[in-house]
């Protein structure tokens, strides 16, 4: 066995000398070329002339075979550099290497983690998706969680990281089969560090099958995060497949710590002959500062589409998130309902607003003659705000079709106790029976106005009008009703 020894200093400092060396040739190669490329003749006959031009033609040859040298020497200089720079690394990483495997060594032992390093990713073994690695305790991401392949199998959850570091996302749920006919959930995502870091996303939910009532895979919720940093987003709701099948349900945002902003919440799956999924909350906002994040929307069905997930709230200051909105029902005969839409997100106790609504999705197309029931779904409520802060706008009603009922707007919500305006309610759905009711106006409480009532969905009758908001007691106009 042959061993190398190689001192990267000396490497350096023997290409410093080369270079130096190369430096000196050329300029005296410059120096001569003038005198050399171009001799005079020693008389004015043909012979020295000739002589003349072989000298000069020597000279050129020769000053083109030393740029080739120069080149040559150039690179040699840059690859004994760059060598020495390539060893000096080597060793610097199997030191740091060295040091590591010394101080991970009795933490590992112990809990099966090491104090400084990224948590290994989840592997598929026997078609199931394994959990991701916890970051090192100190500093270090948590590893992805696995995909499952095994039919209906949650996907693995994503490692949590220690005081630094990110959480490892979640794994993607199998799809169904014929041995299990529902889809597996999408695994959590892992939690972000103490002190910083990003939580996980959740991992999407697999694939019904194509049979009776299969359901979609639920979306795995995003990981939390604690002092600084934003959670991660919830996974997709998975499509729902056969007859009657539901679509996955969409996962929960993770929530905020300290400071930060909650994570959205993601989207249901559709189904495609049956009931479409809800989709997933939003995550809390930071316990002192950080806004709340919007809720999933709900996922398209043909008989009740998904509603829209609820907006996540902001605690001390900070605005909450919109709600999600409900899908639209792609019945084309029999019952079709609209999904709802989603609440909004309270504002911060001391500062913020409150999140706008999510609509209401339109109902499907009705049969024939009364055995239809295609109501559109009804706008999420706008969320209100405590001290300072104005309340959301209520969401819009879905339309109804057929025989169904327009959906009822979303009210708007209520302002802060000390300062700002009452939300707007929203329009209520049309429809060629009943029209949805107009959402109400949002109060003020001492100082603003109060939100404006909206009119009512056109149908057969119309619906009815919102009430307009109180005006705030010290200072404020009451806001109009819907006409």
């Amino acid at each position: 066995m042959s061993f190398a020894v190689v001192a990267p200093e000396l490497m350096r400092v023997a290409a410093s000398d080369l270079a130096n060396i190369g430096s000196t040739l050329s300029a005296a190669n410059a120096v001569a070329a003038a005198q050399t490329t171009a001799v005079q003749a020693a008389a004015a006959d043909e012979v020295s002339t000739a002589i003349a031009a072989l000298f000069g033609w020597h000279a050129q040859t020769y000053q083109s075979l030393s740029a080739q040298a120069t080149s040559f020497h150039d690179q040699f200089v840059q690859t004994l550099a760059s060598s020495g720079t390539s060893y000096w690394s080597a060793e610097a990483t199997n030191v740091e290497q060295t040091l590591l495997n010394a101080i991970n060594a009795p933490t590992e032992a112990l809990f099966g983690r090491p104090l400084i390093g990224d948590g290994a990713d989840g592997q598929t073994v026997n078609g199931v998706g394994q959990a991701g690695g916890d970051g090192g305790f100190l500093w270090g991401n948590g590893g992805n969680g696995g995909d499952s392949t095994s039919a209906g199998v949650a996907g693995g959850a994503g490692g949590s990281a220690g005081l630094f570091g990110n959480g490892g996302a979640g794994g993607t749920g199998a799809d169904a089969d014929v041995s299990a006919t529902n889809g597996g959930a999408g695994g959590a995502g892992g939690n972000a560090g103490l002190i910083f870091g990003f939580g996980g996303a959740g991992g999407t939910g697999g694939s019904g099958i194509n049979s009776f009532a299969s359901f979609g895979g639920d979306g795995g919720a995003g990981g939390n995060s604690y002092l600084l940093g934003a959670a991660g987003a919830g996974g997709n709701g998975e499509v729902g497949l056969g007859t009657s099948g539901f679509g996955g349900t969409g996962g929960d945002g993770g929530q905020g710590g300290l400071f930060g902003n909650g994570a959205a919440g993601g989207p249901g799956g559709q189904s495609t002959d049956g009931d479409g999924g809800s989709g997933g909350s939003g995550g809390r906002a930071g316990i002192l500062y950080g806004d709340g994040d919007n809720g999933g929307d709900g996922g398209a069905g043909r008989f009740s589409s998904g509603s829209g997930g609820s907006a996540g709230t902001a605690i001390l200051a900070g605005n909450g998130g919109s709600g999600g909105n409900g899908a639209s029902s792609t019945a084309t005969s029999g019952d079709g309902f609209g999904g709802f839409g989603g609440i909004g997100g309270t504002g911060g106790l001391f500062f913020g607003n409150g999140g706008d609504r999510g609509n209401g999705g339109d109902g499907g197309i009705g049969g024939a003659g009364d055995s239809g029931n295609p109501a559109g779904g009804q706008g999420g409520n706008g969320g209100g705000a405590y001290l300072i802060g104005n309340g959301g706008w209520g969401g819009v009603g879905g339309a109804g079709d057929g025989t169904g009922d327009g959906g009822d707007g979303g009210s708007g919500g209520d302002c802060g106790w000390l300062l700002g305006n009452g939300g707007n309610g929203a329009e209520g759905g049309t429809s060629s029976a009943t029209g949805g009711a107009g959402g109400n106006g949002g109060d003020a409480r001492f100082i603003g106005n109060g939100g404006d009532g909206a009119h009512g969905g056109d149908g057969t009758p119309d619906g009815a009008s919102g009430t307009g908001g109180s005006g705030g007691i010290l200072f404020g106009q009451n806001g109009s009703d819907g006409g």
